[in-house]
């Protein structure tokens, strides 16, 4: 997707801090019942463990956010010089060529280099997360804070520094700024020497193939007017990761990024796309390449399949817009997520009409995975679903966050697309900090057994073995009815209680219902009302 904003912002409260109050108010009474949602809940069963990095952001919402995983991307990132700490806005900011990325860091422009990515990284070792480093491939990076890059100043030019993935010679403490060139390898020594490996505690654990490649020739038509083949940017990327890995053996590869389904599918149309095709579409031809890569080199140079995944969805709008807040684009929010995992759904777009052999997506992009590379994790690292100041996008929000748990996705990153994500952010405190004590959902899946998802959405889990405790997600997608939930709990343990944590339309700060009665047999009885998400923790 196109963005305005397209850096990792760290973005402190923006006046409305959403979440988990620990001095919570005596909610209201129970609302009456609604349709009757009998729900299986088999603790012993469907066990597997939840990614802990699914729960992820490429900018800070808050000054309390609880992310496992923070990347540093976007659109900025393709033209970053961690020499100078100068990047490139292309098509989104006049080919500017700036000071943007040390300005959002409240930093000034000096001699010392690749201070924001050391100020990032910084901030994620301070909040216990871990970090997702872009890299540079498309060739060229910026060379100076000169402004506007005309297209007369098209790469090669002196607006630039050519990339090179490995320097070739012995690193320098400090790079050469005298010269014409970038290496990368080079960078990433320099964040081990600061940091250590990533077999370290404090280390970059992931380093990502730059960001949505097959946009550059749009995005970043200074650097890379051309529109990239599919050979070369496997080429790239096997070069770039062997870089890496020279330097930093445990460092984990993150790509390619893809944008969106048409890149999924053809790299937007490569070039070379006849020639090169293997498979079903794009993503094989990129798992296969690097699988031979790794046969070649003996060493596994991806680690982790990344797209990105901005719906297309429409209700009257398409429901990433920020005005898309009719009846109808609720609706289509609410059902969005099922493209994720549900073969029966068909969502209203064009890759509903068309491209029903590719979903649903999760499952697809894991068989490519299982035949083509097996072993490579699956990311999205861009992902939003609109409205996040808004109870639909809240509850979206805490579904897909159930749907990546449930599919074994295994790192994921919100892209903020508003500047108000009071209900985004407690769809996310709904899972990693629902009583303003730090207790999170569980981080083992268990079976659940839900007749019909189309109105409610519901999720279970527990802490590694212990079935003593279990965690219910029960999200009503139904606008106007409510849904009294039964939960057959068949566990080797007794419960006696649960206490209900939740947001609903009437606000995004999460309130508690304590001391809730389990009847005879397990069975746990409970109206959630219209438009709300609840945190059951049975005990």
């Amino acid at each position: 997707m196109q963005k305005i904003s397209l850096v990792l912002v760290l973005l402190l409260a923006f006046g409305c801090d959403s979440g988990t109050d620990p001095e919570m108010e005596d909610p209201p009474m129970q609302p009456p019942p609604g349709r009757e949602v009998p729900v299986a809940i088999k603790a012993n069963e469907g066990r597997q463990p939840i990614s802990r990095y699914i729960y992820g952001s490429n900018q800070d919402l808050s000054d309390n956010d609880l992310w496992t995983v923070r990347r540093i991307g976007g659109n900025r990132m393709t033209g970053y010089n961690w020499e100078n700490d100068y990047s490139n806005a292309g098509s989104d900011w006049m080919h500017s060529s700036d000071t943007y990325m040390l300005s959002i860091f409240g930093l000034q422009a000096g001699s010392e280099p690749g201070r924001v990515m050391t100020t990032f990284h910084d901030r994620s070792l301070a909040i216990g997360a871990e970090s997702i480093i872009t890299l540079q491939l498309a060739g060229y990076v910026s060379a100076d804070q000169g402004g506007t890059v005309p297209a007369t100043q098209t790469a090669p030019s002196g607006r630039w520094k050519q990339v090179q993935a490995s320097k070739g010679a012995p690193f320098a403490a400090t790079p050469d700024l005298s010269d014409d060139m970038v290496y990368m390898d080079e960078f990433v020594q320099f964040m081990v020497d600061r940091f250590g490996s990533a077999a370290t505690d404090q280390g970059v654990r992931w380093y990502s193939m730059d960001n949505e490649p097959g946009l550059w020739s749009e995005t970043h038509p200074r650097i890379h007017p051309e529109h990239l083949n599919a050979a070369d940017l496997v080429d790239r990327s096997i070069e770039m990761a062997l870089a890496v890995k020279a330097v930093d053996p445990d460092a984990q590869i993150v790509g390619p990024a893809l944008y969106g389904f048409a890149a999924f599918e053809t790299l937007q149309g490569a070039p070379d796309w006849a020639q090169e095709q293997r498979g079903q579409w794009f993503i094989d031809y990129y798992l296969d390449r690097m699988r031979e890569a790794e046969q070649q080199h003996g060493i596994r140079l991806l680690d982790v399949l990344d797209v990105h995944w901005y719906p297309e969805a429409q209700g009257d709008s398409r429901i990433t817009l920020s005005t898309a807040l009719t009846a109808n684009d609720v609706e289509a929010r609410l059902q969005a997520p099922r493209t994720l995992w549900d073969g029966s759904y068909v969502e209203n777009s064009w890759i509903g009409e068309w491209k029903q052999a590719y979903l649903p997506l999760l499952p697809t992009l894991k068989a490519s995975i299982e035949t083509y590379y097996p072993g490579t994790e699956l990311a999205i690292t861009e992902y939003n679903y609109g409205a996040s100041a808004s109870v639909s996008g809240g509850l979206a929000n805490a579904d897909v966050l159930g749907v990546f748990g449930e599919q074994d996705v295994h790192l994921a990153t919100l892209w903020q697309l508003e500047d108000n994500n009071t209900y985004v952010s407690s769809a996310f405190n709904l899972y990693r900090n629902y009583d303003g004590q730090l207790s999170t959902y569980g981080d083992t899946r268990i079976a659940v057994d839900l007749a019909d998802k189309t109105e409610q959405s519901v999720y279970a889990s527990i802490h590694g073995d212990d079935a003593s405790q279990l965690h219910i997600i029960a999200i009503n997608k139904n606008p106007t009815e409510n849904a009294t939930f039964t939960f057959d709990i068949a566990a080797d343990a007794s419960f006696d209680e649960a206490d209900v944590y939740y947001f609903n339309a009437t606000s995004p700060l999460i309130q508690a219902q304590r001391d809730v009665a389990v009847g005879a047999n397990n069975q746990l009885t409970y109206t959630v009302p219209a438009l709300t998400a609840a945190h059951f923790v049975v005990k």
